[in-house]
Order: C-alpha cells, then sequence, then structure tokens
C-alpha cells in the first residue's frame, strides 16, 4: 500500500534531487509503480533485458527543450518504480521499504537529469549523488519507523 506519507517522501526527493543537480523545481515528472512482470517485460522491451528491475528512466529532455508556454510546465520524463522489487531489497538490506523507495526514486530522477553509471567514474559520481540527496533529506540505510 502506497501511504500519503511515502507520496509525500518521494516527491520530495525529486525536489531535492532537481535542486542538487542545480535546476528548478518547475518540471513535471510521471512516477509509475508496478509489479516485477510489469517492469520485466518494459525492461525487456526497452533495454532488451530479459528480467525484472527496480527502477527505469525515460528522460524527454534529450533532444533539447521546446518552447513552453509559461503555464506549462516541461516534463523531464517518466520514472517507473517496482514497488515488488522495492519492498523485497528493502528486506534484504535490511531498511524500511520507505527507504528503498526514497533511493529508487533519487536513482531515476539523477538518470532523466542526465547522469549515468556506464564507467567508475561515473558510478562513483552518481552514487555519491544518491547519498547526498537522501542524507539532506535524513533518510539513512538504518531501518526506519514507518515501513
Amino acid at each position: 500500500m502506497i501511504t500519503q506519507e511515502l507520496k509525500d517522501t518521494l516527491r520530495t526527493v525529486a525536489k531535492t534531487s532537481l535542486l542538487r543537480a542545480g535546476r528548478g523545481t518547475h518540471y513535471e515528472i510521471s512516477l509509475t509503480l508496478v509489479d516485477d512482470p510489469a517492469i520485466h517485460r518494459l525492461n525487456k522491451k526497452y533495454r532488451d533485458m530479459d528480467r525484472p528491475t527496480d527502477v527505469l528512466s525515460f528522460a524527454f529532455e534529450e533532444g533539447g527543450s521546446m518552447a513552453l508556454p509559461e503555464s506549462v510546465l516541461p516534463t523531464l520524463g517518466e520514472i517507473i518504480i517496482s514497488a515488488e522489487r522495492a519492498r523485497a531489497q528493502a528486506q534484504t538490506y535490511g531498511h524500511s521499504f520507505r527507504r528503498e523507495m526514497a533511493f529508487l526514486m533519487a536513482h531515476g530522477m539523477l538518470h532523466l537529469l542526465g547522469y549515468d553509471h556506464q564507467t567508475e567514474e561515473e558510478r562513483r559520481v552518481m552514487e555519491g549523488l544518491q547519498r547526498q540527496i537522501l542524507s539532506m533529506l535524513g533518510i539513512h540505510r538504518e531501518i526506519q519507523k514507518g515501513d
């Protein structure tokens, strides 16, 4: 079950990620929560990986931005998280579902903002930013109440 507290956490992670990357917070971001079979299908279709994953990100700004009326927020992209996988990973890693979801949201946001982890250096940068974002929000690896 997705609580209002979790929705608020994910929204705050998105805003903090944008601010940490030096962007404003005036963007639209689509977030979809799915189960493992759904993310498995998407992972196979878009990444040619025949297995479920925890988070997928699809950036919409890659080809440059188009002029929009001031009243329309630019869409940064779409993040798809397997809530089923997040729950299992939280249990495996010994922390709360909220913490795992926040981590996956930060990870997805950084991908939307152009970060990647294909090389060791990129991985170090991205992991450092993920830790900073969660730390700024007081979200740590230890088990938290409110799971």
